[in-house]
């Protein structure tokens, strides 16, 4: 059919092979170009922002009179009389009498504790008995939380026979032991004027009770 046209009207209405490559060209590239906008404007998913863990509450405070410890946050008390096991225990500073009764493998059956106060923080250095009354300190002193019929020794006192002087509780008595614990001992009498809660007349009244 093409061949019987006129030449004129061939050439107006056909298409030339390289008419239609720049055509197809022109259009590939209009089609890349629209897909790329179209991508550029899509939504991009957007990460939220890692939750940092909140920082770990500081420590609290030591509790005052919560006992001496000695290096490491431990202290050595000696574990005497009515118990499983009897001897010297290392506890974690601020443990409790009871604390000191259960690492001696407990109290023996039938023992009377009523005059053990069990939730007394210890002190490092310091002796708990048992179910037995103290013997008397080498050069002086009385049983435990009775009364004193001599000087005390100062150098190895437990806190029930400080307990025990007139005008001392127990909590006086734990400063002694903590003041010697620290001290490495008592030099002479007089150092009681250093221990907390020691005035001068409380001085006067216990210097002729004590000793070194």
């Amino acid at each position: 059919m093409r061949e019987r046209l006129p030449v004129w009207v061939q050439v107006r209405c056909g298409v030339e092979p390289r008419s239609v490559a720049a055509v197809g060209v022109v259009l590939a590239v209009a089609v890349g170009f629209a897909v790329q906008q179209y991508g550029a404007a899509r939504p991009q998913p957007v990460k939220a922002p890692a939750v940092l863990a909140p920082a770990p509450p500081p420590a609290p405070p030591p509790v005052p009179g919560a006992g001496s410890a000695g290096p490491g946050g431990r202290i050595v008390v000696d574990v005497a009389g009515k118990v499983r096991d009897p001897g010297v225990r290392r506890l974690p500073g601020g443990s409790r009498v009871e604390d000191a009764l259960a690492a001696a493998g407990g109290v023996r059956p039938g023992t009377d504790t009523t005059g053990l106060n069990l939730a007394r923080v210890l002190v490092d250095g310091e002796q708990v008995l048992v179910g037995v009354t103290a013997q008397p300190v080498p050069g002086g002193g009385g049983p435990a939380g009775g009364p004193v019929p001599g000087p005390l020794s100062l150098a190895g006192a437990t806190v029930e026979q400080l307990d025990g002087l007139p005008g001392v509780g127990p909590v006086l008595a734990r400063h002694i032991v903590e003041f010697r614990t620290a001290r490495g001992g008592f030099r002479a009498v007089e150092d009681l004027r250093q221990v907390e809660g020691i005035g001068e007349r409380r001085f006067a009244e216990l210097r002729k009770l004590v000793r070194l």
